[in-house]
C-alpha cells in the first residue's frame, strides 16, 4: 500500500482557496478567453517539435559526414527535447493543453516520441508531486536517491557531505535514467502500489505501449541513423547522451529551483497521517517562483518559472499563468499567506544551491534529556 493513500490535509483555512478560485475564473469569464491554448501555445507547439524534428531529419539526410556538425544537430535536439518537455507534454498530460481529452491524450504521448512513457509521468508528477509536494517518502521528486539527499528528514550518508559539488553532473542524466531503467521500474512499482488500478489504466496495456513506443524510440535514434549514414554504434551512442544529458539538466534547472530552494518548506504529517495545512496552502508555502522578469526564458520553460500558479492551477495552459499570477499574489498577501518568488532565474539556481549544501550537512541527533525530580 502507498504512503499516501494514509495522508490527509486539514479541512479548514478554505476561503482562501475559494476567493482566488473565484478570482480567476473571473478573469477569463471577463476576458472572454479560454483556459486552454491559445494562438501563441500552438506557435510555441509547432515551434518546440520542429527544434526536435528538424535537427533529427537533417541528421538522417546526410547533410553532412562530420560528425562535429552531426553533434550539433544532437545538440539542438536536447534542446528540443526540453522544450517539448515543458511547453507541450506536460500542458497535455495536465490536460490543460485542450478540452478534448483526445487532444492531450494525443500530445502527451509526446512524451513517448522522446523515450519517456506518459503513464508512469502522470502519476509520479501529477498524482504524486502535484498533491503531496515536498512530503519526504510520498512525493518523488524530493524522496531519497542515493546519492542525492533533497529533503531534511531523508536518509543522510557520508557522501552527501559533497553533493552542492556533484549534483549538477547528475542532473543531466535525468531523462537518460528515466528512458532507460526508471520507466520500467516505475510501471512495476505503480502496478504493484494499486497506482495503475486507481487511475483505471489497463497494466497489460501500459506495458505493452510502453515497451513499443521504446522499441520505435531506439529504432529511429539508433538503428536508423547507423543504417542510412554508416555511423558506428559509440558514434550514435555519444549523441543520444549528448541529447539526453542537455535536455535532462534543463529540465531538472528548471524544476529543482521550484521546490528544492532556500527557504522552502517540507510538511510532514502526525502519527495518524494529518497534514497542518488544507492541500493549496500546502502548495504556497512548498512551491517557489522565479524569473518572472525574464520573458524569453519563461517562453522557453513553459511558464514553468511560474510555479505557484501552476500548482494551484494545473488544468490552466501556462500561457496564462502571467496574467494570473498578479491575482495569486495579491490574494495570497490579503490572506497573509506566503508568496514566495525569486527575481531571477540564476537567483533561484543559487537559492537552489545552497539549499543542497544545507542538506548536505549531517543532521544533528536530537538527544532527550529527562529531568529527575530531587
Amino acid at each position: 500500500m502507498s504512503v499516501s493513500q494514509n495522508l490527509k490535509f486539514a479541512t479548514h483555512q478554505k476561503d482562501f482557496f475559494i476567493t482566488l478560485s473565484q478570482r480567476v475564473n473571473g478573469y477569463f469569464k471577463t476576458n472572454e478567453i479560454e483556459k486552454t491554448a491559445n494562438r501563441e501555445m500552438v506557435i510555441k507547439t509547432i515551434f518546440m517539435f520542429s527544434l526536435y524534428l528538424i535537427p533529427y531529419f537533417l541528421l538522417i539526410s546526410g547533410i553532412s559526414t562530420n560528425f562535429g556538425i552531426m553533434l550539433g544537430l544532437y545538440v539542438l535536439m536536447g534542446f528540443g527535447l526540453a522544450g517539448i518537455g515543458l511547453s507541450v507534454m506536460h500542458d497535455a498530460n495536465h490536460g490543460a493543453y485542450s478540452s478534448k481529452p483526445w487532444l492531450n491524450n494525443l500530445l502527451g504521448l509526446s512524451l513517448n516520441l522522446v523515450g519517456g512513457h506518459a503513464f508512469n509521468w502522470k502519476v509520479q508528477h501529477n498524482v504524486l508531486h502535484h498533491t503531496y509536494t515536498n512530503i519526504h517518502e510520498v512525493d518523488e521528486d524530493i524522496s531519497p536517491r542515493g546519492i542525492l539527499r533533497m529533503a531534511p528528514d531523508s536518509k543522510w550518508i557520508p557522501l552527501h557531505k559533497f553533493q552542492h559539488y556533484y549534483a549538477w553532473f547528475f542532473y543531466g542524466l535525468m531523462t537518460l535514467v528515466w528512458v532507460v531503467v526508471k520507466d520500467f521500474d516505475r510501471l512495476f512499482k505503480y502496478q504493484r502500489e494499486g497506482f495503475v488500478k486507481k487511475q483505471r489504466a489497463n497494466a497489460t496495456q501500459e506495458w505493452a505501449l510502453m515497451i513499443g513506443t521504446k522499441i520505435i524510440y531506439f529504432t529511429y535514434i539508433f538503428v536508423i541513423p547507423m543504417w542510412l549514414l554508416h555511423i558506428s554504434f559509440g558514434q550514435a551512442l555519444i549523441g543520444f547522451l549528448v541529447m539526453h544529458y542537455i535536455g535532462g539538466f534543463i529540465l531538472a534547472m528548471i524544476f529543482q529551483p521550484a521546490h528544492v530552494v532556500e527557504g522552502t518548506e517540507y510538511p510532514m504529517p502526525d502519527d495518524q497521517g494529518n497534514l497542518e495545512n488544507n492541500w493549496a496552502i500546502h502548495q504556497l508555502r512548498t512551491t517557489t517562483n522565479f524569473g518572472h522578469r525574464e520573458k524569453l526564458f519563461s517562453w522557453y520553460v513553459g511558464g514553468l518559472n511560474y510555479q505557484v500558479e501552476h500548482h494551484l492551477f494545473p488544468n490552466i495552459c501556462h500561457v496564462h499563468y502571467r496574467n494570473i499570477s498578479k491575482i495569486v499574489e495579491q490574494t495570497a498577501n490579503e490572506f497573509g499567506l506566503p508568496y514566495k518568488s525569486k527575481d531571477t532565474f540564476f537567483g533561484a539556481v543559487a537559492a537552489h544551491a545552497r539549499q543542497l549544501k544545507m542538506l548536505s550537512s549531517k543532521p544533528v541527533r536530537k538527544e532527550v534529556q529527562v529531568a529527575v525530580a530531587a
